[in-house]
């Protein structure tokens, strides 16, 4: 159990996107910051390459900051920035996806979004709200479906609501409270800070887990009669960890609204193709009715445990 706790440590979040942002200064000139997300002292060999009749200019040493290193430097040419490719060295080696803003002397600004299985584009010369809506709903979709603690806790409701109607108004809950507290805090209207709520939202798995183990030994609590109630308070909480991964990511000044909109879209869409997933596999195993109870108790200490490991983890951190 120990092994597998520690090989799951860095899963306990998504895959975070690196950030490159690029603001012309000048005719000639941009100002270049390149944020990589980082796990410890481990730093992805990721880099952005510029077309080859740039010079570029580092400007000081590399920032490390909790989770991320950012990189500061400027680009000069007598060429234009649009209409060139940009790469990103070593990219196609990761998981990691990038975004890229770019804002023009002229106040345009560009957003878009360069993979693994894409690492080189060309630099368009303003954005449209198509391309944002795209970029966003993806990075929802991306950030639920690698975001492990939020699938354990959606997962750990399934296995605590019975009936259809039931899990339809629990994951609704659920769906309505983190995307109000996540509109708020990536607003700047609330703010909180993100390593407590990351160990509360751990601590919220955990919480779950133990109700899921009292409904298999045949005691009802709150929980298992009103799991939307449950589901609404935490999700409040949620909706917070989904705020410090987008702020992570950045909203484009000129779209914030579709921008927020479109990425709390994907990640409805990545939770309701979960849920579909979860319940196929319950409907699957529901052909044996007779399971033993330790058997049926597994998956709860399972959850429980992974839970448990990432919320100690998280409380020491805050003392690193």
């Amino acid at each position: 159990m120990f092994i597998f706790l520690v090989s799951t440590k860095g899963w306990s979040h998504e895959v975070r996107p690196a950030y490159l942002q690029i603001v012309q200064t000048s005719e000639n000139s941009y100002e270049v910051f390149w944020k990589v997300p980082s796990m410890g002292d481990a730093v992805p060999k990721i880099q952005p390459v510029f077309p080859p009749f740039f010079t570029v200019e580092i400007l000081q040493n590399p920032n490390q900051i909790p989770g991320s290193v950012i990189y500061s430097y400027t680009i000069s040419s007598e060429e234009m920035l649009q209409g060139n490719i940009l790469r990103i060295e070593g990219l196609n080696k990761t998981l990691i996806d990038v975004l890229v803003n770019i804002t023009y002397l002229n106040s345009e600004k560009v957003t878009f979004m360069l993979q693994p299985d894409k690492d080189a584009g060309v630099i368009p010369g303003k954005s449209t709200t198509i391309s944002v809506i795209k970029t966003y709903t993806k990075l929802g979709i991306e950030h639920i479906l690698f975001g492990i603690d939020h699938l354990l806790f959606v997962l750990a409701l399934i296995m605590i609501t019975m009936g259809r109607w039931k899990i339809i108004k629990t994951i609704t809950a659920f769906t309505i409270a983190h995307s109000i507290t996540l509109s708020l805090a990536a607003l700047g209207y609330v703010t909180f800070p993100t390593a407590p709520v990351e160990a509360v939202i751990a601590l919220s798995i955990v919480f779950l887990a133990i109700e899921i183990i009292k409904l298999i030994n045949g005691k009802q609590t709150l929980t298992s009669k009103k799991p939307w109630l449950v589901a609404f308070t935490f999700g409040l909480l949620h909706g917070f960890g989904f705020a410090g991964a987008l702020s992570n990511i950045g909203l484009p000044q000129q779209d914030i609204p579709f921008a927020l909109a479109f990425f709390n879209v994907g990640v409805e869409i990545g939770q309701i193709a979960f849920v579909l997933v979860v319940l196929a596999i319950i409907k699957l195993l529901s052909f044996k009715k007779d399971w033993p109870v330790f058997i049926k108790k597994v998956p709860a200490y399972a959850i429980g445990s992974l839970a448990s490991f990432w919320m100690i983890e998280r409380v020491l951190a805050f003392w690193n």
